[in-house]
């Protein structure tokens, strides 16, 4: 059976939204999903969602009894892994088509609880006496290890959000759209060594949803699911097997392509989570599209920029776009956009798109391989 992704829509606006609750953000999300896909609540048989509220509460809240849920919460790449896991759910036929949907009130903080990290934790335990407190501070030990290792320098991985930038210039939904320069981000504060600010992921409220179907029940052009991976490694970044690649990354890629039997070639947009500005460098590394040590250069040199052969992060990415928190559905609905041709900075002739997904501090990663063709 082939699945394909035949509605995605993200919330109506993004950004700062004092006025919208959780709930209210997933429910405008799924409203525009299904609007999009020229579907009702009633063709929908299976939820997925990840954190509060959880699946049961939006299948009450939309009025749907489902036949198949899935709260899977693995961080920011859990959007992917619910592409995954309802794909299998539609060849198994344990559901027909189902809704994945995200909302979250990641700035304005609308019914958010404090972030606390339990005392008996592994974090808790052993990263925290230590000083390593959220993402700032935590990314900071693979980004140093990578750039003492492999020669990026400050300049290069400022080089990531300068190339992003020039994107986000041409979305008008992004957040941030002046362009920047390398001098204009190593000025910017220092957040966390060798992070600045503009290295670091927005804060943003807002939300996205998925319809996920057959190829058969699909009521638009359809963007088709050729092949996915998923993978974990270590719930807490100091027990990463090597501090300068992501093992979750490299399994979750090897698998989609494999899947999807296409190369490195075919592909024409890549989506690469960007919660700081390190992590698109492993992204095109552990994805085997440059070699270990190389993406700094590859991406200072315009590769990844409007006009370079192979445009990454085309919104804008979480850097400039939007970062609500979990980033993975924003990600995806830009490749939608991409190769449906309905993006904001389109990709001339985009026919396949990669999308890598990071959840926790490269706790877990996703990658799905997606085409408005089938080969």
């Amino acid at each position: 059976m082939t699945v394909v992704i035949a509605g995605a829509a993200e919330t109506d606006a993004l950004g700062r939204l004092p006025g919208h609750s959780t709930m209210q953000l997933h429910l405008e999300a799924a409203r525009n999903a299904l609007a999009d896909a020229s579907m009702t609540k009633d063709d929908i048989d299976g939820i997925a969602t990840v954190g509060t509220p959880g699946p049961i509460q939006i299948a009450h809240a939309l009025g749907i009894t489902p036949a198949w849920l899935d709260g899977t919460g693995v961080g920011g790449s859990s959007f992917l892994f619910h592409v995954r896991h309802a794909a299998a759910a539609i060849r198994a036929g344990l559901c027909r088509t189902v809704l994945i949907t995200h909302g979250e009130s990641g700035r304005s903080r609308v019914g958010a609880g404090r972030y606390g990290m339990g005392p008996d934790s592994l974090l808790g335990q052993f990263e925290l006496p230590y000083g390593g407190v959220g993402p700032p501070t935590s990314f900071t030990i693979t980004a140093l290890r990578y750039m003492k290792e492999t020669g990026l320098t400050h300049e290069q991985l400022a080089e990531v959000a300068v190339a992003q930038r020039r994107w986000a210039r041409l979305n008008p939904r992004a957040l941030y759209r002046d362009l920047i320069t390398v001098d204009d981000v190593l000025a910017s504060r220092m957040v966390a060594y060798p992070f600045h600010l503009l290295e670091c992921c927005l804060v943003t409220d807002g939300g996205g949803a998925l319809i996920v179907t057959s190829e058969e029940l699909s009521r638009r052009p359809p963007v088709y699911l050729l092949g996915s991976g998923e993978s974990a490694e270590s719930p807490i970044i100091s027990q990463m097997e090597d501090f300068t690649t992501s093992k979750a990354f490299r399994l979750s890629g090897e698998a989609a392509f494999a899947e999807a039997k296409i190369g490195h070639d075919d592909v024409d947009h890549l989506m690469v989570y960007d919660a700081f500005a390190h992590v698109p460098i492993y992204g095109l590394e552990d994805l085997g599209f440059v070699g270990r040590g190389e993406a700094g250069a590859f991406i200072a040199e315009g590769h990844t920029s409007p006009g370079g052969r192979l445009p990454l992060n085309t919104n804008g990415g979480g850097l400039s776009y939007t970062h609500t928190g979990m980033y993975g559905m924003f990600a995806i609905q830009e490749s939608v956009r991409q190769l449906r041709g309905e993006a904001a900075a389109q990709v001339p002739g985009a026919e396949v798109g990669v999308v890598l997904g990071n959840g926790g501090m490269f706790a877990s990663a996703a990658t799905l391989i997606l085409a408005n063709r089938l080969p």
